[in-house]
C-alpha cells in the first residue's frame, strides 16, 4: 500500500490509530494498519454499527480478551458472552454522552479440577481488567482530553 495513511513503523510504536474515509452520507469505512475494515453507520435503515455500539463493544471485548487470556489457560470455556449496556444522555449543557455503562459476562465451564480452576480465577481477572488492564475502559472512566483538527484545504 503505497499510499497507506500509516507510517511504515506503526507496529512498533505505542501510538495507536485508525483511518477512515466517507462511503456516503453517514456512512464511513474505517481501517487500522493491519489491514482491517469495519463500515460504520448512523444506525438508519442499515446493519451498521454505530459510533456508540462500537464504544459499547470496544468496552465488553477489551474485558473479554483479559479475562479470556486468564481463564482459558486454566480450561475453555463452554459459554463466553457478555452484554454491554449504557444509557445515551442528550444534555444541552454539557453534551450528548453515555451513562451507566455496565458488563454483564455469562462465562461457562466445564465441570472438573480444570473447570473449577477457571471459575476461581474468572472473578480476579475480571476485577484486574477492570482495575488495571482493559485500556478502554480505563480511559473511559479516567477521561482523556480529545483534541479535534481540520487540515487546511488545498
Amino acid at each position: 500500500m503505497a499510499d497507506s495513511p500509516f507510517p511504515s513503523d506503526s507496529s512498533s510504536r505505542p501510538g495507536r490509530q485508525v483511518h477512515f474515509e466517507r462511503i456516503a452520507n453517514s456512512s464511513y469505512r474505517v481501517h487500522n494498519a493491519r489491514g482491517g475494515s469495519i463500515t460504520v453507520g448512523s444506525g438508519g435503515a442499515d446493519t451498521d454499527f454505530t459510533p456508540v455500539e462500537l464504544l459499547l463493544a470496544a468496552i465488553g471485548t477489551c474485558s473479554a480478551i483479559d479475562v479470556d487470556i486468564v481463564v482459558s489457560r486454566r480450561s475453555e470455556p463452554t459459554e463466553f458472552s457478555a452484554v454491554v449496556r449504557g444509557d445515551k444522555v442528550r444534555d444541552a449543557e454539557e453534551g450528548n454522552r453515555m451513562e451507566n455503562l455496565a458488563v454483564e459476562f455469562t462465562i461457562r465451564f466445564p465441570e472438573g479440577e480444570d473447570g473449577d480452576k477457571a471459575r476461581e480465577a474468572l472473578p480476579r481477572s475480571v476485577k484486574m481488567s477492570h482495575d488495571r488492564l482493559c485500556t478502554v475502559s480505563r480511559t473511559v472512566e479516567l477521561g482523556t482530553p480529545v483534541t479535534t483538527t481540520v487540515n487546511d484545504a488545498d
